[in-house]
C-alpha cells in the first residue's frame, strides 16, 4: 500500500484529497499544523504530522523515517498581513520540503497557482500556455513562482499543478460570491467583461491521482474544466440553479483600486488580513484568465467531466444540504 502525505490537508482542496486517497486505499497522513481544523479530517484512518518546516534537518529525518511514496504539497497562505509572508511560507516552506526530500525516492506534486504565470494578454484574449513567459503581479504569484523554479532546479521527480479558479464542497471563497447573487446582488468591476476559467474540485482531485500514478515527471500543468466562461455566463448559470433574481450593480476599477489600497493600510495598522487587498485588486482588474490544458490532456489522459454548470448544481446542492445557503 502506497503512503502518501499531503501538507495543507485541513483546507478544502486539501481534505477532499484526503477523502479521494482514502476511498482509493491509500494509507494517508495529514501535515498539519496542532492548531489547524479537522473538521474534514474525521477519519480514523488518517495520520497526522506537524512538520517542522523551520527546522530542515528535523523535517528530513521525519520524512525519511515515513518513507512516503508521494507528497502532494498544498501547505501555503493566499492572504497575509505582510507581502514578505507570502516569500517566507509559500516560498521558504516549500524550499524546506524540498531540501529535505533531496536524496529520497518520493514524487512531489507541487500545488502552484495560475497567478505564478499571471494573467493573459488582453488584445486577442488568447490563453496562458505553461509555455509562456511568467509575469505574476501579485505577491502571491511571484512567491508561488520562486517555489517553482527552486523545484525545477534541485529536484527531478515532481509534477506542478497550476489550478485555476477552484470550487465546490467546503469551499468559501466563491462562496462568498454565491451568497452574493442569493441576496439578489449581481456585481461587476470595470467594464470589459472577464474571462474566466474554473475546475471543480472533483476534477481536480481526479488529476491528482492521474499525475501521482502517471511515470511522468518534470511538467507543469495547468488544470481546469477546458472552457472559458465570461463573469456575465458565471452570474447568469449560478442565477439560474439558485433560482434568484438580481440587481446588477457595475463598479469602476478606479473605485475599487481606492478601496484596495485603503484595506491594506487598514490591515497593516490593525494586524488583520482583509479578503480585499492591493493583490486582490490585480487580479480583479485583470481580463483574461484563460488557460491551455492541453497538454495536461495529452500526457495525463485527463478527461474533465464536470463544466461549470454541473459544477455550481453540485456545489449549491451542498451549500443549502449544509444549511450554508437557504
Amino acid at each position: 500500500m502506497k503512503k502518501i502525505l499531503v501538507t495543507g490537508a485541513s483546507g478544502f482542496i486539501g481534505s477532499s484529497l484526503v477523502d479521494r486517497l482514502l476511498q482509493e486505499g491509500y494509507e494517508v497522513t495529514a501535515g498539519i499544523r496542532k492548531s489547524s481544523s479537522r473538521e474534514y479530517l474525521q477519519d480514523s484512518r488518517i495520520k497526522f504530522l506537524d512538520l517542522p518546516y523551520n527546522k530542515p534537518e528535523e523535517l528530513s529525518e521525519i520524512l525519511k523515517e515515513e518513507n512516503f511514496s508521494t507528497i502532494f504539497h498544498l501547505a501555503g497562505i493566499t492572504k497575509a498581513k505582510k507581502q514578505s509572508d507570502f516569500e517566507r511560507i509559500n516560498f521558504g516552506y516549500t524550499k524546506s520540503l524540498i531540501d529535505s526530500i533531496k536524496g529520497l525516492e518520493v514524487k512531489l506534486i507541487f500545488f502552484s497557482s495560475f497567478a505564478a504565470c499571471g494573467e493573459g494578454e488582453e488584445v486577442n484574449f488568447t490563453p496562458r500556455k505553461v509555455t509562456d513567459e511568467n509575469t505574476p503581479n501579485t505577491g502571491y504569484g511571484k512567491a508561488k513562482l520562486m517555489a517553482e523554479e527552486y523545484l525545477r532546479a534541485n529536484f527531478e521527480n515532481y509534477i506542478i499543478l497550476r489550478p485555476t479558479g477552484v470550487y465546490g464542497a467546503r469551499e468559501t471563497d466563491y462562496f462568498v460570491y454565491f451568497k452574493t447573487l442569493n441576496n439578489h446582488l449581481e456585481p461587476y468591476l470595470g467594464y470589459v467583461p472577464q474571462r474566466l476559467t474554473f475546475v471543480h474540485i472533483d476534477d481536480l482531485v481526479e488529476v491528482c491521482l492521474l499525475a501521482m500514478n502517471s511515470k511522468l515527471k518534470g511538467r507543469t500543468y495547468f488544470v481546469s474544466d477546458g472552457n472559458v466562461y465570461l463573469d456575465t455566463e458565471f452570474a447568469e448559470i449560478t442565477k439560474e440553479v439558485l433560482g434568484k433574481r438580481t440587481i446588477k450593480l457595475k463598479f469602476p476599477l478606479f473605485i475599487v483600486a481606492g478601496l484596495s489600497g485603503f484595506m491594506e493600510t487598514l490591515g497593516k495598522l490593525t494586524n488583520r488580513t482583509f479578503t480585499l487587498n492591493k493583490d486582490k485588486y490585480n487580479i480583479l482588474k485583470a481580463r483574461n484568465w484563460n488557460c491551455d490544458i492541453d497538454n495536461l490532456k495529452e500526457d495525463l489522459g485527463f478527461e474533465p467531466q464536470t463544466d461549470l454548470r454541473k459544477g455550481v448544481e453540485k456545489t449549491i446542492k451542498w451549500y443549502k444540504e449544509e444549511k450554508k445557503l437557504k
